[in-house]
């Protein structure tokens, strides 16, 4: 069984101790309630895995670890085991000589996100949305003394939790089965990342202030989300989907967001980039086999959503809790 205990053990005396009024219950109440019908194949997939001593281990350049003392049947079988938790959407991976080749290329955004962030070094990071946590553990790569990653998906947290122990237990770095509503106002963290959420949300400006509850002052937000082109005036509410995704409710361009964050009391509201998604960082792999950004692009013109609206365009705004 995921045992939260060591993380509690880590918040205790530190600025998040506040949060284990609540938190103890809430992940006891998911424990009970709410698991998956896999999750228990899942869980016993992560207790199959070796715990190897990795000889080196790169979170600076990607996520990588490796040993020269695995045979080549155990690597074969590292593989085999963390097969079973495909769909792997968010990565990429390099763990004992198996290369995980996700859906994302999730390296490619944290090199278009990480020259414009304030230095991670020393800092406690809340990641909101963190999927399997490959950004989590960039985050450590660059400094972070303790990242937090919150995602309601539990076939995200086995494969984390499947990737720490691969790691050598790393615990610089925990993911906890939340969504960001069911946090308390914490006001304890140097930086929050929210990155491919926003436009799930049917409230954005709330979801805005509850990022900003978790900041302390001075506290960086780093925001990362689809924009429209358009004026600081221009929004789209797609449809019933959206490159094919159901749960897609505002779209705003890059001026409009940039008013949303200054309206929920952020300061020095940067957009720092802004770029079209291609087929080769989103795409269909043997790691994630299902449709992907190919299949939700317009076959006849690929500047559109097979819905008619304009292709997915990703921005990065830095914003500061004054």
């Amino acid at each position: 069984m995921i045992d939260f205990g060591l993380f509690y053990q880590q918040i205790a005396t530190g600025p998040l101790a506040l949060w284990l009024e609540t938190l103890p219950a809430q992940l006891g109440s998911w424990q009970r309630d709410a698991q998956h019908g896999h999750f228990t194949r899942w869980e016993r997939t992560i207790e199959h895995l070796p715990q190897p001593e990795p000889d080196v281990i790169d979170l600076l350049h990607g996520v990588s670890a490796d040993s020269t003392h695995l045979s080549e049947r155990q690597r074969q079988g590292i593989e085999t085991l963390l097969r079973n938790l495909m769909p792997w959407r968010k990565g990429p991976y390099s763990l004992y000589g198996v290369n995980i080749n996700t859906e994302w290329r999730s390296d490619w955004k944290w090199q278009r996100v990480l020259p414009h962030i304030s230095s991670l070094s020393g800092k406690t990071v809340l990641d909101v949305g963190c999927g399997s946590g490959y950004h989590m553990w960039r985050m450590v790569g660059a400094g972070a003394q303790l990242v937090v990653g919150i995602d309601p998906m539990q076939l995200f947290l086995c494969q984390f939790e499947a990737v720490r122990k691969l790691l050598g237990n790393d615990r610089r770095a925990h993911l906890l089965p939340l969504g960001i509503e069911q946090l308390p106002t914490l006001e304890a963290f140097d930086t929050v990342f929210s990155m491919g959420v926003l436009y799930h949300r049917r409230s954005p400006l709330d979801h805005l202030i509850q990022l900003k509850n978790q900041l302390q002052s001075g506290g960086e937000l780093v925001l990362e989300t689809l924009v429209i082109a358009g004026n600081d005036r221009e929004i789209l509410v797609p449809g019933e989907r959206y490159a094919q995704m159901r749960n897609v409710y505002f779209i705003p361009s890059t001026g409009a967001l940039k008013n949303w964050l200054e309206k929920c009391g952020f300061v020095d509201v940067r957009i720092v980039d802004c770029a079209l998604t291609s087929v080769e960082e989103q795409r269909r792999t043997d790691w994630m086999t299902s449709e992907s950004l190919a299949e939700f692009l317009d076959p006849d013109d690929t500047s559109k959503t097979v819905e008619g609206y304009p292709a997915p365009l990703r921005a990065v705004l830095i914003a500061t809790k004054p």
